[in-house]
């Protein structure tokens, strides 16, 4: 058993984490991550963060300032490459799931899916030796896919997944063409189902009708998301709104507090 004291001064002091560290922190986020693709809340409130991408202050504002025992923090993926401090900021992410492992949500972006399928840039990926090249890739390709909550907010990385039930996307298997649309899909604000792969990224593309057909489909309002920096904040009839937390893209770090019927975008 990890001794959890030690983790909390590991938060204060993530310099000193030594390799054998690291190996306790991932086995022991191992134990406890959801075993499903599909996490459901039976909570209004939460708070949604978008890509961070190595920002380690930003996670660690997010954190300080709602993670408790009381509230429900839901990432949505991107942790690491982009930024300057990738180790840094999963590491800290992954003693926080261990320290409130039914207050944190960590769900799966594309850049923790190396094995899975290759992306550019990968520069955390590339800086690790062979043994934590293996321990955190394994451990991330495993993490959720798919966050909701009882007022109908649906959240997830990339674009909803082809599918006509939320009992279907515990059934998707890790590098198919819908955890694909859920890791790297797009959204765009014109009609149509789906508008084609990207000619550069390879990405898959949605349209209007395909983001209302899907949500219809699975009794959804809101979905929230990160992933695409060129997406409108908001798109769909302020349906699908698009955070980013990571100053790789933008000073403007942003997180979504959803309560009841009230959805408010905060800068940290």
């Amino acid at each position: 058993m990890i001794d959890k004291n030690r983790l909390r001064r590991l938060l204060d002091d993530l310099k000193s984490i030594s390799d054998k560290d690291i190996e306790e922190i991932i086995f022991e986020a191992g134990k406890i991550l959801e075993k499903e693709n599909l996490v459901c809340i039976d909570r209004e409130k939460a708070i949604f963060v978008g890509d961070t991408h190595g920002d380690l202050d930003a996670t660690q504002k997010v954190l300080s300032r709602y993670l408790n025992r009381d509230n429900i923090v839901v990432f949505l993926g991107d942790y690491v490459d982009r930024g300057k401090n990738s180790l840094e900021n999963i590491n800290y992410l992954l003693i926080a799931k261990i320290l409130y492992p039914k207050n944190l949500i960590l769900l799966q972006g594309n850049h923790e899916a190396i094995k899975i399928l290759r992306f550019y840039p990968a520069d955390f990926w590339d800086s690790l030796s062979n043994k934590f090249y293996n321990l955190y890739s394994d451990l991330l390709a495993r993490l959720p896919l798919v966050l909701t909550t009882n007022n109908g907010i649906i959240a997830l990385h990339g674009a909803l997944p082809n599918v006509s039930n939320l009992q279907e996307i515990n059934m998707i298997e890790r590098g198919d063409e819908l955890w694909k649309q859920i890791t790297w899909g797009d959204f765009y604000e014109m009609d149509g189902e789906f508008l084609g792969n990207d000619s550069i990224t390879g990405r898959p593309m949605f349209g209007r009708d395909y983001f209302n057909r899907v949500m219809h489909s699975l009794n959804m309002n809101i979905l929230i998301r990160s992933h695409q920096p060129s997406a409108d904040t908001r798109m769909f009839n302020n349906r699908c709104i698009t955070i980013f937390t990571s100053d790789a893209y933008s000073p403007e770090r942003r997180i979504l507090i959803s309560d009841a019927d009230d959805i408010s975008i905060v800068y940290i």
